[in-house]
Order: C-alpha cells, then sequence, then structure tokens
C-alpha cells in the first residue's frame, strides 16, 4: 500500500456569514495549498468542522475537492461521525467519487474504551470502501480514546485489509516512533503536530504528514521536510521555531479552528465564520491577532496565493 510522502493539509469549511457552506472558495483554496507545496488535502475532519456538518454537506465538500484538486493532489475524505452508519454512507460515497482514501477518528460519544470496540468501528468504516486506503486518526483530546495505538495495529494488522496507517496527532513521540517501528514499518504513520515536525524526522519517521496550520504556514512547514532532507539542519531548527511562535498566537484565539480560520481571511482567503457553538472571533481580536502575527514576521513567510 503507497505511503504518504509529504503534508497533507486538513482544509477548513468555507462558511457563508449565515453558517451555510461556500463551495465557491474551494478552487482558489486548492490551488494555493498545491502551489505551497502541498500534497492533498483531509477534508471533513476537526479543522473543517466535519461533526457539525450534515451528511449531505459532507458529500457535497467532498466532490467540490475532488472537482477542484490539481493531478496527482490527493483527497483523504474524513468519514467519522456519531452515527456509524452514516459512516459507512460516506465511506461508500468517498470511493464512488475516486477520493484517494478515507479516515476516521473515534467519535466523541458514546467513548470507546477498549481496543476492540475501536478495531470494530474501524473495520465496519473500511469495509464500506475496500478499495480505498483507510486511516485512523488518533486525537484523543477530542473524542477521550486514549488508548495504546501500537495494541491497535497489533488488532488490525491482518484482520482490516485496507488499512493504512495512523494520522497520529498525540504529544507522546515515543509511542508515535513505536507504530512507526512495528512490524518493520508496516503501516503509514502521518505525524499530525505540525508543532514537532523535526524531532519525528530525526526518530526516522515522518515520510509523510497532515497539518492544520499548513493551512496559512505551509511553505514553512514543507519547509522543514526539504532543509532536513538537504542536510539543513540549522535552518529546519529555525522552522520548525518559527511554526511554534504561529501556534503560540493562535493558542491566544481559541486555537487553529477558530484562530487559524481567520487567519486565511488575513493572507487573502475569507473562508467565513465558525458554526455555532464555536465562539467566533471579534473584529478587536482580528486586528490583535494580525498586529501579533507582524511581530514575529509571519506575513513575509505565510502562504502565498
Amino acid at each position: 500500500m503507497e505511503k504518504i510522502k509529504g503534508l497533507i493539509d486538513a482544509p477548513f469549511t468555507p462558511m457563508h456569514e449565515n453558517g451555510d457552506v461556500n463551495y465557491e472558495p474551494i478552487p482558489a483554496y486548492a490551488a494555493m495549498l498545491a502551489k505551497n507545496g502541498l500534497k492533498g488535502v483531509f477534508i471533513n475532519g476537526s479543522s473543517g468542522e466535519g461533526y457539525m456538518l450534515t451528511t449531505d454537506e459532507r458529500m457535497r465538500l467532498a466532490e467540490a475537492w475532488m472537482a477542484a484538486v490539481p493531478k496527482d493532489f490527493k483527497v483523504i475524505v474524513h468519514v467519522g461521525s456519531c452515527c456509524l452508519r452514516e459512516s459507512v454512507r460516506l465511506a461508500e460515497h468517498a470511493q464512488s467519487i475516486g477520493a484517494w482514501g478515507i479516515g476516521s477518528m473515534a467519535p466523541p460519544f458514546p467513548k470507546i474504551g477498549r481496543i476492540e470496540e475501536l478495531v470494530e468501528y474501524c473495520e465496519a468504516i473500511a469495509s464500506a470502501a475496500p478499495k480505498l486506503p483507510f486511516y485512523y486518526y488518533h486525537i484523543p483530546a477530542f473524542n477521550g480514546a486514549f488508548l495504546p495505538m501500537v495494541d491497535l495495529l497489533k488488532a488490525v494488522d491482518g484482520r482490516i485489509p485496507n488499512f493504512a496507517g495512523i494520522k497520529y496527532t498525540f504529544e507522546s513521540l515515543y509511542e508515535y516512533n513505536q507504530c512507526r517501528l512495528y512490524a518493520n514499518g508496516k503501516f503509514d504513520m502521518l505525524h499530525g503536530q505540525d508543532e514537532t515536525i523535526l524531532p519525528s524526522l530525526a526518530q526516522g519517521g515522518a515520510q509523510g504528514g497532515i497539518g492544520g496550520t499548513t493551512n496559512y504556514n505551509g511553505r514553512e512547514l514543507v519547509g522543514i521536510i526539504d532543509d532536513w532532507k538537504n542536510g539543513n539542519l540549522e535552518s529546519a531548527r529555525e522552522r520548525q521555531n518559527f511554526s511554534q511562535e504561529v501556534i503560540n498566537v493562535i493558542c491566544h484565539y481559541r486555537g487553529n479552528i477558530v484562530g487559524g480560520k481567520r487567519i486565511m481571511k488575513l493572507i487573502g482567503l475569507d473562508l467565513g465564520p465558525n458554526r455555532v457553538p464555536f465562539r467566533n472571533m471579534t473584529l478587536d481580536e482580528e486586528a490583535a491577532m494580525k498586529q501579533e502575527l507582524q511581530a514575529i514576521g509571519f506575513f513575509e513567510r505565510c502562504n502565498k496565493f
């Protein structure tokens, strides 16, 4: 099974002021990501407010991204839902429109507390799209599924034929590396924390990753990988430290889903508000965030159109 190389972006979902999905910006969005070195998109995930969208909206978004992306740009569709039947429906749809792959996090309700429960959940979804690689999206801070991922790999190995790997969005670099080493690197371990790309490269993994701040800081994050490959360690360190500074700023404004989405407006692509119950940024907060970003030289280094 093909392993992803390079960075995949987790895009925001464009919204009109009334909260309806706005599909119009997606072609420009896709072109901008490709121009700045991203290799694909992981749509309808946490950055995209996927759990707050209807199934029909999620399907239409998948179709819009498939129509907009350039050749060889991967579209991975997050199909997780609190309703497993809806996840199955979304997986079937993703396969029918020619998506590159699918993925799912554990549902936030009910919380999954055992590996076997998680395997059964993944198995039902993956089997609905048997021709596509399936990635488990490990983000326990969102759903409380603090389960050992090496145990998950052992449990799915030989049981779910199209289980490709894990989008690993958690703080344990030790566990990440243990998963990477499992069965001589059998599974694709996609690094999911933009703030620790460089140390993961140093461990020998992180061939590919999925990020959220890649939406607006993709040039620098791609640059970390390029610098590492070319032996430019000091430049890679500087880029990683700068990327952490960007993350420090968005943490002042309710994180990537809220603050990051507003940054897109500041760099030239207004993607609208977040859906309730997210607390949208005020104009005063936007101005303050812009000043913080200017202070670190962000706008000279951010993604360009």
